[in-house]
């Protein structure tokens, strides 16, 4: 057996749990609209990242009673249903605008958004705002040039560390073969036996005492 207190604290329940967990939340009327309009409406909202559902008025008003969300019971008169946004507010309400151009019995009341009430007026200023991939892609695209180049010199710094290293190593490459090669030669001709001839050295004796020896006298 039904339980018809048990079906309406259970939409009170649902209600309350899709405005809490949306980003926003638009109402609507809907009178005038079939059963093929609703559903067309709510496949261009599903697309824009709303979902679309009608409650009774009564059930709404317990359900934003005392919470963030009771601005909106003012807007609970006649056939009521509300569009819960997930994600960009912008993009639903442009869905709800472009879908009541060709459906005028669509009524776009207002809404709420991060618990203060949106205007119909304000809703229509977000239908004219870029969606949120656009406004993100301007932005990616005016920070573009700045970020390619700091990736460019990024790129260039290892690759001119790594060229300044291979040049040092190379000069003492090349640095080493010659410091080798002089002791290299002047041992072959010892051993083959030349013979350099030197100076003879002076010797203490040889330097008349009381004067200092000739590389310490002074000019003169």
């Amino acid at each position: 057996m039904d339980n018809p207190r048990a079906d309406k604290v259970a939409v009170v329940g649902e209600v309350r749990e899709r405005l809490s967990g949306a980003d926003a939340s638009v109402v609507t009327e809907y009178r005038g609209l079939s059963v093929a309009d609703l559903a067309d409406l709510r496949r261009s909202l599903a697309a824009a990242g709303g979902d679309y559902k009608i409650f009774k008025n009564t059930l709404v008003r317990l359900a934003v009673a005392g919470s963030p969300h009771e601005p909106i019971r003012d807007l609970l008169t006649g056939p009521t249903a509300i569009a819960f946004v997930h994600g960009d507010v912008s993009a639903v309400a442009k869905a709800l605008r472009e879908f009541g151009r060709g459906n005028p019995h669509l009524v776009v009341k207002g809404g709420i958004l991060d618990g203060g009430l949106l205007s119909p007026s304000q809703l229509s200023a977000l239908a004219e705002l870029p969606s949120r991939e656009v406004l993100l892609a301007r932005i990616a695209g005016a920070i573009a040039a700045p970020l390619t180049q700091m990736a460019g010199l990024l790129k260039a710094m290892p690759q001119d560390l790594a060229y300044g290293l291979s040049a040092v190593l190379d000069q003492r490459r090349a640095a080493e073969p010659e410091a080798e090669a002089t002791p290299g030669a002047q041992g072959a001709g010892e051993t083959a036996g030349s013979e350099v001839p030197t100076a003879p050295e002076a010797s203490e004796a040889d330097v008349p005492s009381g004067e200092p020896p000739p590389e310490e006298r002074p000019p003169g």
